[in-house]
């Protein structure tokens, strides 16, 4: 009985310590948030909470007339579409944003990759808990798929 607790237990160690591993989070050098926006389709993600059991999962990006970049999620879950906006905001990393889904509370958007032509981006935060693979189509090429997922992998994520 001993043996199984210490197993549970460094199996819980383990655990934990991946959740908060250490990722190469850096950002991509060259970013143009005009070109960014628009629409983005969810390729694949870390699953947490607010996506959980969602698919078909979308974001578009836009900036309101007072330059404030908009950002709306739309997705389906149980068959009901379901709609997120927030705000986003820059920072003096260009491509390191800062978005909002619950008042005043901002979490880390860090662009990590993005092809030349921006039709697919790996979007990180500063752990190694959120992760997604979005593209302007709603699927990628096999070739830019295995590109993204080496990329996430060879981060950390």
């Amino acid at each position: 009985m001993k043996k199984i607790v210490s197993v549970a237990c460094v199996l819980c160690l383990l655990t934990a310590c991946k959740s908060s591993q250490k990722v190469n989070n850096e950002v991509v050098k060259e970013f143009q948030l005009e070109r960014f926006l628009g629409t983005w389709y969810e390729i694949a993600r870390f699953d947490h909470r607010f996506e959980k059991e969602m698919h078909h999962t979308m974001a578009f990006y836009s900036l309101d007339a007072d330059g404030q970049l908009k950002v709306v999620n739309t997705g389906i879950r149980d068959g009901k579409e379901k709609v997120a906006e927030g705000k986003g905001k820059t920072t003096d990393t260009p491509a390191h944003l800062r978005v909002s889904f619950f008042g005043p509370f901002y979490a880390d958007y860090r662009v990590l990759l993005l092809d030349e032509e921006y039709s697919y981006a790996l979007i990180g935060s500063k752990s190694s808990r959120y992760l997604w693979i979005l593209a302007r189509a709603p699927q990628l090429t096999e070739s830019a798929l295995e590109h993204l997922l080496d990329e996430a992998q060879r981060r950390g994520y």
